[in-house]
């Protein structure tokens, strides 16, 4: 997922959102030129910022960059959210590495009142500034996968 240059998935925007859509244009950024989610107020520490929305599946999806798990049961049954081709403005939620110490934001899979599994944004510890980029970690796995996809097809090269 780092930075998002597909902007032929379909989006669909939340209501009253606390974040926006924004090109990046520092030539410093890991995505420059592609898009990120920033903060349009302020956000408080502990504060719920936008639901993951997504394709929900139930098989597995290794080459997709928009792919989270929300359900690992112990029979094998795994249940996830793709937004590669559908979602919502978290879907250009970029990791924090190469651009600040640490994540401001963190995945946060909520149980709702209906009983309904959700994947959430929220921010961390710290308040975000408005016009901030909200920004997580993707986790360790998720980069693991991508630099053996890389090696795997830099093997074919001489």
């Amino acid at each position: 997922m780092r930075g998002h240059s597909n902007a032929q998935a379909r989006v669909v925007h939340t209501v009253r959102p606390s974040v926006v859509i924004r090109k990046i244009s520092s030539t410093v950024h890991p995505a420059f030129g592609q898009y990120g989610l920033f903060a349009s107020r302020r956000i408080p520490p502990k504060t719920h910022i936008i639901d993951y929305i997504g394709e929900i599946h139930c098989d597995d999806r290794p080459d997709s960059d928009y792919d989270l798990s929300v359900y690992r049961g112990h029979d094998g049954a795994d249940v996830g959210i793709d937004a590669s081709r559908m979602g919502n403005e978290a879907r250009f939620i970029n990791d924090y590495r190469g651009i600040m110490a640490k994540p401001n934001a963190i995945f946060s899979d909520v149980d709702t009142i209906l009983g309904e599994k959700r994947m959430s944004i929220w921010s961390s510890g710290q308040e975000i500034r408005k016009g901030e980029e909200i920004l997580v970690s993707y986790g360790k796995s998720w980069w693991r996968a991508r630099e053996t996809s890389v090696l795997s097809l830099s093997d074919g090269c001489t």
